[in-house]
C-alpha cells in the first residue's frame, strides 16, 4: 500500500498502537493519528471548501474528527439493518446523521447525512485500505475527490465517516438498468461526470508527489445531488516515482479490465497509467457496456479489445454509442471523446495524454452544441444476446474472478475495498 506522500506509516495490526503517518505529536490520539478531537474537522461535507479552495490543497497533515465508536453507533442507530447503503469486502456501509457544526450524532433526519464505513472483523483485508485511505484522503482535499471527515479506530473496530454522495456511483448509472429510480445519463451528463473524474485525476497528478490513483473505474466515481462527480476509496493509492524516475514498482493490485497493461505485465507503475484507466471508463460511458464482461460472445469480453478498432471510424462509432442516449448527442462531439479515449487506451505510457490535455480535451467537447434532428432511428448497437442464467461479471482482479462478480453485494455508490492480484 501507498504510504502518505512520504511520510513514514509502520504496518501493524488494528489492534495495536503507535502508527506514525508524519503528523505533529499536537492533538492526535493514542494511535498516532492527527486528528480534530473538537467538533468539526477542516473538511466540512457542507461544501463550503469548493468555494476556498477550487483548485484543491493538500494539508501538512491530516485534519480528521477522531469519532469514538459509541458516537458512530449513535449516528447510525446501532448500525441497524436498515440503515446500511451497501456491502463489500471491507464491510457494511451505513447511513449515519451528524450534526453539521459539531459532527455530534443528531437525530434521524435531522443534521447532515453522511456515509460510515465498517471494517467487517472477520475480513482478510481492510486494514491497509483503511490505513491508506486516512493517510491520503485526510491530507487531500479537492472539489472532485469525495470528503473523508473523519474515522474511528477503538480495539478492533475499524470505522470510516464520508461525505454522503446521494446519486451514487457512475456504475449504478451506467450499467444497472434493472433499477427504475436510475434513469439514462443523458450526454451533457456524462460530458460532466467525465470533466469532473478528469478534474479531479489531474489534481493527484499535479501534486508535488504526483499521486497515482491505481484504481480508476466506474464504481470508484461518485456523484452528488447534480451529478458532480467525485473520486472515492483511496485503499490502493501510491505516490509517483521520485524525481528522475519514470515509474514506481508495486505489486500488481486493482480491477481487471481497467488496469494499463504495462502494470499488469511487469509491475511498474506509471503517472500515467491513471490515464489508461480513464480511457476505459471514457468507452465505458461511450458504449453503456463493461469494461469486462465474461457472458459476452467470445472475442467481445474485453471491451478495449473489442471496440478500440471502431473508435477512430465515425460510422462504426455510431453503431457502439449507447442506445439509450436515443441519438442525442453531437456527433462530432462523440468522434472527439472517442478519439480521446483511443489516446488514453495508447499501448504506451509516454504516447497518452496527460491529464491536465485530457481536461482540455473535454472543455472543447463541451463546447460542442447539440443541434436535434427530427426523428432519431437507433442504429443496431453491438448488444451480445445473454445466455439464459448468465449475469455480468465485474471481476476486481484476474487471479480472483469470483469477487465482485455474480451474485456479489456491491455497496450503493460506496465501493468495496481492495484485493491484490498476487
Amino acid at each position: 500500500m501507498g504510504n502518505c506522500m512520504g511520510s513514514p506509516v509502520v504496518n501493524r495490526s488494528p489492534s495495536s498502537t503507535g502508527i506514525s503517518t508524519g503528523a505533529s505529536k499536537n492533538n492526535s490520539n493514542e494511535n498516532g493519528f492527527s486528528g480534530s478531537t473538537g467538533g468539526n474537522s477542516k473538511y466540512s461535507a457542507s461544501g463550503s471548501l469548493d468555494e476556498v479552495f477550487p483548485d484543491g490543497q493538500i494539508l501538512p497533515t491530516p485534519s480528521l474528527k477522531v469519532f469514538t465508536f459509541a458516537e458512530l453507533k449513535a449516528a447510525t442507530r446501532n448500525f441497524k439493518p436498515d440503515t446500511v447503503l451497501g456491502e463489500g469486502g471491507f464491510g457494511k456501509v451505513f447511513k449515519g446523521y451528524l450534526d453539521e457544526k459539531t459532527h455530534a450524532p443528531s437525530k434521524i433526519g435531522s443534521g447532515m447525512i453522511v456515509a460510515v464505513k465498517k471494517l467487517n472483523s472477520e475480513s482478510m483485508q481492510g486494514f491497509e485500505e483503511w490505513q491508506s485511505e486516512v493517510n491520503f484522503l485526510g491530507r487531500l482535499y479537492h472539489p472532485n475527490l469525495v470528503k473523508l471527515l473523519g474515522y474511528c479506530w477503538e480495539d478492533k473496530e475499524l470505522l470510516l465517516v464520508y461525505e454522503f454522495m446521494q446519486k451514487g456511483s457512475l456504475e449504478n448509472h451506467l450499467f444497472r438498468r434493472m433499477i427504475s429510480t436510475v434513469q439514462p445519463l443523458s450526454w451533457s451528463i456524462r460530458l460532466k461526470i467525465a470533466m469532473g473524474a478528469a478534474k479531479g485525476l489531474a489534481f493527484l497528478h499535479s501534486s508535488e508527489k504526483k499521486i497515482i490513483y491505481r484504481d480508476f473505474k466506474a464504481s470508484n466515481i461518485l456523484l452528488d445531488g447534480h451529478f458532480n462527480a467525485k473520486l472515492s476509496d483511496f485503499g490502493l493509492a501510491k505516490n509517483g516515482p521520485l524525481a528522475g524516475d519514470s515509474h514506481v514498482t508495486t505489486r500488481v493490485m486493482g480491477t481487471y479490465g481497467y488496469a494499463a497493461p504495462e502494470y499488469v505485465a511487469t509491475g511498474h507503475l506509471y503517472v500515467k497509467s491513471d490515464v489508461y484507466g480513464f480511457g476505459v471508463v471514457l468507452l465505458e460511458m461511450l458504449t453503456g457496456l463493461r469494461a469486462l464482461d465474461s457472458n459476452r460472445p467470445s472475442g467481445q469480453h474485453n471491451l478495449v479489445d473489442w471496440l478500440k478498432p471502431s473508435l477512430s471510424d465515425r460510422r462504426k462509432l455510431v453503431r457502439i454509442m449507447d442506445q439509450r442516449l436515443e441519438g442525442q448527442y453531437p456527433l462530432k462531439g462523440a468522434a472527439l471523446a472517442a478519439q480521446l479515449s483511443l489516446k488514453c487506451l495508447a499501448p504506451e505510457p509516454k504516447n497518452r495524454p496527460g491529464m491536465k490535455e485530457v481536461v482540455e480535451s473535454l472543455e472543447q467537447i463541451q463546447a460542442i452544441k447539440f443541434i436535434p434532428k427530427e426523428s432519431y432511428r437507433p442504429a443496431t448497437p453491438p448488444q451480445p444476446t445473454r445466455r439464459p442464467g448468465q449475469h455480468s461479471s465485474h471481476n476486481r482482479s484476474p487471479l480472483h474472478p469470483a469477487y465482485g462478480g455474480p451474485g456479489a453485494n456491491k455497496p450503493h455508490g460506496y465501493p468495496r475495498s481492495p484485493t491484490a492480484v498476487r
